[in-house]
């Protein structure tokens, strides 16, 4: 007999889709044509989102990320444009999980050997500040450079600090802006749920939502949706394996 499959409960109302603005999309002259299954028609020269289909959607990917987190596997929530950074930042730390909010790193996955060695150092200097290791070995001018340091790998690793092997999965807010972290994922069979807009492609996407990627309320709910999806995941897996 087949193991039945893990699923997320949560309950997705069509109106609060509509409410957050997941329903608009880009100019119609905008679009890409591979997106025409998921679009309901246009209004005033504007793509909508037949949000049936965003619904469903949304609900096989929460499955997803739920049924990755319950089995121990860790997602890199990627957001870097400017009205999703500080959801994107706010919702990993939320669910624990790792996140880019400022610039995916070129090489991040593909050469996660050397990405490893920058985290790594991140965290070792950190702590050697807190304990004041640091203060009493070098002089006021070289801990000056060493905080520039911090600054520097802070601003690119400091959402990766917990991650300590390769992702099973990355969350992508706008999959056309991201298109680096999009194409590295797939070159490592790395699985890629992220929020695809009107004038964006979807085949590379694993795990497609349809929405508007741009509105602030579109981005807040779905983000939120997915990183309580990784947080009971999670909160299950943590509980089996408690010794």
């Amino acid at each position: 007999m087949a193991e039945k499959k893990a699923r997320f409960k949560a309950k997705i109302d069509l109106k609060d889709l509509l409410d957050a603005g997941c329903h608009f999309g880009h100019q119609a002259q905008r679009w890409n044509p591979l997106m025409d299954s998921y679009l309901y028609g246009v209004r005033d020269g504007v793509h909508i989102f037949d949000l049936a289909k965003t619904k469903a959607n949304l609900e096989k990917a929460l499955d997803f990320v739920y049924e990755t987190t319950l089995n121990g596997g860790q997602i890199i929530f990627v957001g870097t444009k400017r009205q999703a950074q500080a959801i994107i930042k706010e919702e990993a730390q939320r669910a624990n999980m790792p996140f880019i909010s400022e610039r995916w790193m070129g090489g991040l996955v593909t050469n996660w050997d050397h990405v490893k060695k920058s985290i790594k150092k991140l965290k070792d200097l950190k702590e050697k500040k807190k304990t004041g290791e640091l203060s009493s070995q070098y002089t006021k001018r070289e801990n000056v450079l060493i905080d520039r340091e911090i600054a520097r790998l802070e601003r690119f690793f400091g959402g990766l600090v917990g991650l300590n092997r390769l992702p099973v999965s990355i969350f992508v807010v706008d999959v056309k802006k991201e298109n680096a972290a999009v194409r590295e994922a797939g070159n490592k069979n790395i699985a890629i749920v992220g929020i695809v807009d009107s004038n964006s492609n979807p085949t590379p996407i694993d795990w497609p939502i349809p929405a508007n990627d741009d509105a602030v309320g579109s981005i807040k709910l779905i983000v939120s949706l997915v990183a309580e999806a990784a947080k009971q995941g999670q909160e299950v897996y943590n509980k089996k394996n408690v010794k």
